[in-house]
């Protein structure tokens, strides 16, 4: 019988027949000892991105491994040349992240445009109940409705997220090694740059860029030193992407107005210069969190391991 071990508990059943499937019903990840030693004698590991996949838990696992199952979009937890080397499939759920992570992207453009952490703070304190109506030069957040919007990274979350800027009627740039036609064309009438000149001309940078060698550390102190003054960061990729205290610099310098970010260079570990500002919006790394998209990656798990069980090509192969 195939043995199937789902490293966290997942939001949904993987109602997988004939399997032995175990999982692990904490809300915790395990620690690297309990990892090892759960996932041993496994056909099929369903994965999260707290799972760091490498070869030493590739041999926890055993010989009987067949392959990985990715319960995200990146791949950036699993060593994926260790992976190949031993005939190991990888397979991700990329379709079902995509709309659930652009909302994120605007949730936090929004919420840091406009100063809403401190508004916030300040809306829960007494002194807004004792002071009365506030002043007119109070609170003064940016627009967005007509601005320009720099895409970082043209895939199907960038292009999602450029998509909701229609309704604002922003200018769009992007970024991407190639030209993507469906940036270019209606209704996005996109003009793609190269990232220095995104930087420079942008009111408001999205990042959603995958995390590779050449983009680790792509927003660094260098190339936030020609960012627009007054500019906007947001970063629903990865947290390595941005050099986290280039980002605090540029932040206290006035630089940048604000950020958003929903993942962190040292995830889980968040700057503490960056906690401590209301001019930047945090979240845990909940992009796809929505009840949709999180259903829907169950299902994509699900069809990625039915067709390896059944000898077949996955539909989402990475490996």
């Amino acid at each position: 019988m195939i043995r199937i071990c789902v490293c966290r508990h997942l939001p949904g059943e993987l109602d997988l027949p004939d399997t032995e499937l175990i999982s692990n019903e904490c809300e915790r990840a395990f620690l690297r000892d309990e990892l090892l030693s759960f996932v041993s004698g496994a056909n099929i590991l369903v994965t999260w991105v707290s799972e760091r996949v490498d070869d030493e838990l590739l041999k926890a696992a055993g010989e009987g491994l067949k392959a990985v199952c990715n319960f995200a979009v990146g791949t950036d937890n699993i060593d994926l040349a260790a992976c190949k080397k031993r005939g190991i499939i990888v397979t991700n759920t990329p379709d079902a992240v995509t709309e659930g992570t652009a909302d994120m992207a605007w949730t936090l453009m929004l919420a840091a445009a406009r100063g809403l952490i401190a508004a916030d703070r300040f809306a829960r304190s007494a002194e807004y109940g004792a002071r009365g109506p506030l002043g007119p030069n109070e609170f003064l957040g940016l627009d967005i409705a007509g601005r320009t919007l720099h895409i970082v990274g043209a895939g199907r979350i960038g292009f999602a997220t450029a998509l909701r800027s229609l309704g604002w009627g922003m200018k769009i740039l992007y970024t991407a090694r190639t030209p993507h036609p469906a940036f270019e064309f209606a209704p996005l009438n996109a003009t793609r740059v190269s990232l220095e000149e995104g930087l420079a001309k942008a009111d408001y940078i999205s990042l959603h860029t995958p995390l590779t060698p050449e983009t680790r550390g792509l927003i660094n102190a260098k190339n936030l030193a020609i960012v627009k003054p007054g500019a906007v960061l947001i970063n629903t990729s990865r947290g390595p992407v941005v050099q986290e205290q280039a980002l605090v610099d540029a932040l206290k310098g006035g630089r940048l107005a604000a950020a958003g970010l929903d993942v962190f260079e040292q995830e889980p570990k968040v700057h503490p210069d960056l906690i401590s500002m209301t001019n930047v919006v945090l979240s845990p790394h909940i992009g796809s969190a929505s009840r949709r998209s999180r259903g829907m990656m169950v299902e994509i798990v699900r069809a990625n391991a039915m067709a390896i069980i059944a000898g077949g090509e996955p539909p989402n192969r990475v490996v």
